[in-house]
């Protein structure tokens, strides 16, 4: 008998502790997410005329698709890794997963900035594989929750490329932008000045989530475009 398969076995006679660990665990981990605003698969959303409520009773198990398991011997963890182990979540009594961002992205945060919210990463898979993932929950009982960050985007994504390419275009006030004011205003601090463009600083000397000013200068629409986040 394998390591998995024995563990497995092992799990059996405890499932009511093991649910009450696994909430707990992802009770703390979407506590510690605000920023994240997660979706439901077409899958999750279907069900009883109770389905409206059914994560308020729900143990979710939140899934980072890079660390969870290795389908095909790259290195990376990917969605057919966590089809395989469907069988081993619903074992642990999970009701759900919660899986986070698998979008394309430049992965400067983690798959956090995205660029394409109807794609999945290569690194991850296709969206084939997204269907058999999905597929294989409905088979044991296990909803699809996915981690759908609308907060922000990368600068990669085609919507900020059309904001940032001109004040006219239709996606322009998608994005928060902001002329600036000038350098030799009153109260202007040196954060501000060090983020100096044709004479004019950003609007106030807030501080990104990771460090310096949360405003980047576009040239091509000379104006500042707001990041709380990195400023890719």
């Amino acid at each position: 008998m394998d390591l998995y398969s024995a563990r497995v076995c092992l799990l059996e006679g405890t499932r009511a502790l093991r649910r009450a660990a696994v909430a707990t665990f992802a009770l703390a981990t979407i506590a510690s997410l605000t920023w994240a605003f997660p979706v439901l698969s077409a899958e999750a959303q279907a069900g009883s005329a109770g389905a409206d409520t059914w994560w308020k009773h729900a143990v979710v198990y939140e899934i980072y698709p890079r660390s969870f398991l290795d389908s095909n011997g790259d290195g990376v963890g990917d969605l057919n890794g966590i089809t395989q182990r469907m069988g081993y979540l619903h074992d642990l009594g999970v009701d759900a997963i919660w899986i986070a961002p698998m979008y394309p992205s430049p992965q400067m945060d983690f798959g956090y900035d995205i660029s394409d919210y109807e794609a999945v990463d290569p690194q991850y898979g296709t969206l084939a594989d997204f269907d058999r993932l999905v597929a294989e929950g409905k088979k044991r009982d296990v909803r699809v929750v996915l981690d759908m960050v609308l907060n922000h985007t990368s600068d990669k994504s085609q919507w900020f490329i059309d904001s940032a390419s001109s004040r006219t275009n239709p996606k322009h006030d998608w994005y928060v932008w902001n002329d600036g004011i000038p350098a030799g205003s009153a109260g202007v601090t040196a954060l501000q000045k060090k983020y100096e463009h044709e004479g004019k600083v950003p609007p106030n000397n807030w501080v990104s989530i990771f460090g310096g000013s949360p405003w980047e200068w576009v040239a091509a629409v000379h104006q500042f475009y707001y990041h709380e986040f990195e400023k890719e």
